[in-house]
């Protein structure tokens, strides 16, 4: 049974989708639920499904990430993680951090990477006139949104698309995709998973 630790900064939909999904004869089982933000509704959600919570607040660090870091990597070694899944985790991590957990560190993104890392994908794909868009789970690597493709979901981009019609039907896919790639991962199976 492998360990799972979950980072969320805000209402950590992904992060219950992964939850409500390592019951049963899932491999993996939450240990661990972590934020930058204290106040993340995520947060009251995974205790109220019996997960271990804590949270570090990013913003007394200012700039110094490596000190935030190190603050937020007490509780989640203390959780003892064989894997580590970034759910809307909204800050960069450092090489440093990434390479402990190098291997076993998992992120969703919502773009088909590697089209548009970073922020804004759904604006930055409407206004490149795509006709798909979708979301990638990828394991993490030093370079953002880089490391290797585990699985892709794929929806079509409609006419009159707006920026939160396309993030609310991506989203839908997103909790179906998250899950699926880490019950696969949680199992040592590492292959590409298109849904």
């Amino acid at each position: 049974m492998k360990r799972v630790a979950v980072l969320i900064s805000g209402g950590g939909s992904n992060m219950l989708a992964l939850l409500r999904d390592m019951v049963g004869d899932h491999p993996g089982r939450a240990v661990f639920v972590g934020s930058n933000d204290p106040t993340a509704p995520g947060l009251q959600r995974a205790a109220e499904l019996g997960v271990a919570v804590a949270a570090v607040d990013h913003r007394p660090f200012g700039r110094d990430r490596a000190a935030f870091e190190a603050a937020m990597l007490a509780p989640i070694l203390a959780s003892e993680p064989d894997i580590l899944c970034l759910a809307g985790f909204m800050r960069v991590l450092t090489p440093e951090f990434v390479r402990r957990f190098e291997g076993r560190m998992l992120n969703i993104h919502p773009s088909l990477l590697p089209k548009y890392p970073g922020l804004h994908t759904h604006a930055r794909a409407l206004a490149a006139g795509d006709t798909e868009a979708g979301c990638t789970v990828h394991e993490v690597t030093a370079e953002l949104d880089a490391g290797p493709i585990l699985g892709q979901a794929r929806v079509p981009v409609l006419p009159g698309d707006t920026e939160a019609a396309l993030a609310e039907r991506v989203l839908r896919q997103e909790h179906r995709l998250y899950p699926a790639v880490l019950r696969r991962y949680a199992q040592g199976d590492r292959s590409r998973l298109d849904l």
